[in-house]
């Protein structure tokens, strides 16, 4: 190792790239972040579950209390149509937002050195380095750059132009509604639980989730929901992604730019198709969104002086709530590498990469079978431990 300390350029500025940047620094790295918003990250509206080594590394490396970021449920419960409870295991799950993660690490990472509106347009690599061009103009020159940057990833596009993703044949149906808007039988049976409700071809998953302003008191939260639905691709999933302004989206339709009559449409399903107690939190929701549920898996993620890592390498259905967990596994993994092999980049990068793609690849394997199982062969029992979240699965 020089005495300079190893520069690092993270691609992607949400919570992906925040965790890999603020992993790298440190291990003594200078790092910058280059986010293409140009405006502050606002909430995706979606619940995060925190994996165990969420957990330990938010604990133990950044020092946060993570009783102060998550709503704890203490069941995993599963409800019949007519509402009875089917199965009530016990089992503890520490339950977050997009938006809490999100503000705990820029809070830790600092503005000095995370660069809004810098939207990477290729890297071009010499031997030991690696220079990113910008669209604004000016180029940037690192020892090692580092893509986080979901599923429109730049460094995807160009390193492996051939992996595009795969529609999963079903979108999730997502929202929130403050707790305290739900009837008191809503809040018991909710506010302590995991809770499941297995249909043909379909299933929701609801939890509670701290409040918009990280509020944690049962009744000041909101509840969260996943309501898998199966819409064939082609014409009827082109109609259903298209928003309010006649913009077929890619990725999601975003709260409040659904077209109100698929709204519509969703609530009186909600009323046929759904226990009631699950049931009430769609029907109150104010602006649910659609989530378009794509699979991506690369090859590799080394390309000389390149890593591309996260959703940007493996972005994969939520069932396993994993997503999250593996950027925290492929920042970690590589900062120890780094360490390991005295910050020779590519000794690091050569042993970092094989496990990395294998967690990648089971974990998207693992949430195409419970997808399969779920929403199409109907060959998921509720309970079954199959089903259950982690990073790695209950079986591996």
């Amino acid at each position: 190792m020089t005495d300079q300390p190893l520069k690092a350029a993270v691609i992607g500025g949400s919570v992906g790239g925040l965790t890999a940047a603020i992993q790298l620094r440190s291990i003594g790295c200078d790092v910058d972040v280059y986010e293409r918003s140009t405006g502050a990250m606002t909430s995706k509206g979606g619940g995060i579950v925190l994996q165990d080594n969420m957990i330990s590394w938010y604990q133990d490396a950044l020092g946060i209390d993570i009783a102060t970021m998550s709503a704890r449920t203490d069941y995993l419960r599963y409800f019949d149509i007519d509402g009875n409870v089917l199965i009530n295991r016990p089992m503890v799950w520490l339950n977050t937002s997009w938006s809490t993660i999100y503000s705990r690490l820029f809070q830790v990472f600092g503005h000095d050195h995370y660069h809004r509106g810098r939207q990477v347009l290729r890297v071009d690599q010499e031997p030991r380095s690696a220079t990113l061009v910008f669209e604004s103009g000016g180029d940037v020159t690192a020892d090692l750059v580092v893509f986080a940057d979901g599923v429109r990833s730049t460094g995807r596009a160009q390193y492996c132009p051939n992996v595009l993703p795969r529609y999963a044949g079903y979108v999730g149906w997502r929202g929130t509604v403050p707790e305290g808007d739900l009837s008191p039988a809503a809040i018991e049976y909710l506010s302590d639980s995991m809770s499941y409700y297995v249909g043909d071809n379909t299933h929701i998953v609801i939890y509670p989730i701290p409040g918009p302003e990280g509020q944690l008191e049962v009744g000041q939260r909101l509840i969260n929901y996943v309501w898998y639905r199966n819409v064939p691709e082609g014409s009827e999933l082109e109609a259903l992604v298209t928003d309010k302004r006649g913009r077929v989206c890619k990725l999601s339709v975003q709260a409040g730019d659904v077209q109100d009559h698929f709204i519509d449409e969703l609530r009186r399903d909600a009323s046929e198709l759904l226990p009631p107690v699950i049931a009430e939190a769609v029907l109150k929701t104010k602006e649910p969104f659609i989530q378009i549920l794509r699979d991506i898996l690369v090859d590799r993620m080394v390309h000389g002086r390149a890593v591309i890592l996260g959703d940007a390498a493996f972005a994969s259905r939520p069932h396993a709530a994993a997503g999250a967990a593996k950027a925290v596994a492929d920042a970690i993994a590589l900062s120890a590498h780094l360490v390991k092999a005295d910050f020779d980049v590519d000794a690091a990068l050569a042993n970092w990469e094989p496990t990395q793609l294998a967690i990648g690849r089971n974990l998207v394997k693992r949430v195409r079978e419970m997808g399969a199982r779920s929403q199409f062969e109907n060959s998921w029992v509720p309970g079954d431990p199959a089903f259950d979240f982690g990073l790695p699965g209950p079986n591996d």
